[in-house]
Order: C-alpha cells, then structure tokens, then sequence
C-alpha cells in the first residue's frame, strides 16, 4: 500500500504528462483526478493503520549513495506525523485536481496542466516521506521546481514569467539555508538519517560551540536557525514572503494548491 501511495501520483503525472496527446484533454483529466483521489483514499488508510492504531512503518527502497563513510538510502518512513501530513497532502491535492478539470475546461495545454499538478503532488509526498535530509532536500527542490512550473504555465503572459522567475529566486534564499544546515549536520553527526541525528542530538558531547567572528555560537542552535530559514523561503513567512501574492498569476487552481502546501510545509518543518 506504501509503495502505491508514493507511486501513484508520478504515474498520474507521467500518463498525463508524455500520453497526453493519446489520452486527450478529457482523458488526462479524468485520469489524474482518479488517480490522485484514489491516493487520498489510501493515505486515509495509513493514517488509521499508523496514526491510531500506532504501527509506524518503514519502507526501505534502494542504496542511493554510497561513497566511503557517506551513506544514503532511499526509504519512506511513515510515521503519526507524516500520515497526517500525508492525508492533508493528498486529500488538497485530491480536490484541486477535481476542481482543475472544470475550470481548466477547454485549456488546449490541460494535460501538461494535470501533469504538473500531480508531479507537484508527487514532490510534496517525497518530503513529508522521507527519512534523511538529502531525500527531504530532493522533494524540496521538486516542490519549488513544480511551482515555477505552474506559475509560468500561461508562459505567453510577460507578469507569469516575470512572477515565476521571482518565486525561483526567493526560494533559493531558503534552500541555501536548508543546504546549509545539511553540511553542518553531516559534519557534526556523520550522517543526514533522521534517526541517527535525533538519537546524537540529544547526546551533552554534540552540544558543542564555536567561534564565529568573535562570537560563540550553539552548534544546535545554528543548525535549527538555518532550518527555520529554508521553511521561512518555502512558507513564504515575513522576509521572503513577497513570491506568494505573485503566485496569483498562475491559474486559479495553482494559487491554491501552492498556497495549501505553503501552510503544510511550515507545519510540518
């Protein structure tokens, strides 16, 4: 079931995206929206079974990268907090899919519409799914990529571009941040996994500090300030707020899909 719900909105993505000139207008929309809500349905599935009935699972998929100390796999944890994110994700989604297809009716381009809702989708669950900060990192950049996407989608529109563009750059200001709160971590822990970050960071022996032009900083404290700074780029929180009244010049669905996971994101980071 875990592997299905992580799957399922890429390939809705993926039918919509390069069969959409098979498939049609109707045909992509009709596909994506199935797709997406029967996601929804299975997310409300793991919530019961790992939410209330408290059975977390993880799901390990492959070794991602493996480079002498440096490991990385690629796995989904599912936990009660990343099930209730999940419901949340998909279940918007779920319902801006279902609403795109009317009011994107007659939209000759509603296909790579669809395609890149759901791949928006598909990012969003790569990140509240993940299990280490390099795969949180991944979904990360997915979302903000998704979002540039959308936000062009009328491309012809000079204030679409121009809007899009300025999304791109303020989320960049947050990403670095996030970056560079990876480097530290893996520095201090030798590891991006969760599990093993969490279990060391409550260790007195990594409450360490150093000297930063002449003042000492909390290495925990460091860190968690550059992960506030990636979640102020991406929920556009005051300072790097100004991309998301942009974003209103992409379709109407687009405004309240990005403007939805703004809010989860920052709830969940």
């Amino acid at each position: 079931m875990y592997y299905i719900i992580f799957f399922l909105p890429l390939m809705s993505a993926t039918i919509a995206g390069l069969g959409g000139r098979y498939v049609g207008e109707k045909g992509a929309a009709q596909i994506t929206t199935t797709l997406i809500i029967l996601t929804s349905l299975l997310s409300w599935f793991a919530f019961y079974e790992v939410g209330i009935n408290g059975s977390p699972t993880y799901v390990p998929m492959w070794t991602w990268i493996e480079s002498g100390p440096f490991l990385v796999d690629f796995g989904l944890q599912f936990d009660s907090v990343t099930v209730t994110m999940l419901i949340l994700v998909t279940t918007v989604s779920a319902l801006v899919h279902l609403y795109s297809t009317e009011y994107m009716n007659g939209d000759p381009h509603l296909p790579r519409f669809m395609s890149y809702l759901s791949l928006f989708t598909f990012n969003m669950l790569i990140l509240v799914t993940a299990d280490n900060f390099l795969q949180l990192f991944i979904g990360w950049e997915g979302v903000g990529l998704c979002s540039y996407l959308l936000i062009s989608f009328w491309f012809t529109r000079i204030e679409a571009n121009k809007s899009a563009i300025q999304a791109m750059v303020m989320n960049r200001v947050g990403d670095v941040s996030l970056a560079m709160a990876m480097f530290i971590i893996y520095i201090y822990f030798k590891s991006l996994d969760y599990a093993t970050v969490f279990a060391l960071a409550s260790d007195a022996s990594f409450n360490t500090t150093f000297q930063f032009w002449n003042m000492e900083v909390n290495v925990l404290t460091l860190i968690g300030i550059l992960l506030l700074g990636g979640a102020v780029g991406k929920s556009a929180q005051l300072g790097l707020h100004t991309w998301l009244p942009e974003a209103m010049e992409g379709p109407t669905p687009v405004s309240a899909l990005i403007h939805a996971a703004t809010i989860m994101t920052s709830v969940t980071r």
